[in-house]
């Protein structure tokens, strides 16, 4: 279920459409969730990664950026957040039977709570949040 803060912006990015867009995120094991309009944001963020890797003298591969991008998939979710996750994508972002939810903006990022946690120091705070998600999680269902 896609958490109502995430719904909300998901919503606002693509002009009211409940459409979820996913894909595996390029570096680490986990998704990529974002609405629609982050979509018309691409050959902008092509353009800045080329310069980048120019300016660095290192190697720029767009056609393959380009379909990182674009391969994502769109999934419809209801009014209260319910999607179906293709299965491919469990498999893609080591999902089990949780996900955890991170970030905001243009972008937010799905997380197995095992994979989170494989993070660096520098996911300290996310890795946290997750634990104590997880924990309220486990307090609610013993009625506690």
């Amino acid at each position: 279920m896609l958490p109502p803060e995430f719904r909300k912006a998901v919503r606002e990015s693509g002009q009211g459409e409940r459409i979820l867009c996913l894909t595996r995120h390029s570096k680490w094991k986990c998704l990529i969730g974002f609405g629609l309009g982050r979509v018309a944001q691409f050959e902008a963020e092509l353009d800045r990664e080329e310069r980048i890797a120019l300016e660095r003298g290192q190697d720029f591969d767009r056609e393959m950026r380009a379909a990182q991008l674009y391969g994502f998939t769109q999934v419809p979710f209801d009014d209260s957040g319910r999607f179906v996750l293709p299965e491919r994508y469990f498999r893609l972002g080591g999902l089990t039977d949780a996900v955890y939810f991170q970030g905001g903006g243009l972008q937010f990022t799905l997380w197995s709570p095992e994979e989170l946690a494989k993070m660096s120091d520098g996911w300290l705070d996310a890795q946290e949040a997750c634990l104590d998600l997880a924990a309220r999680a486990r307090a609610g269902k013993n009625g506690k």
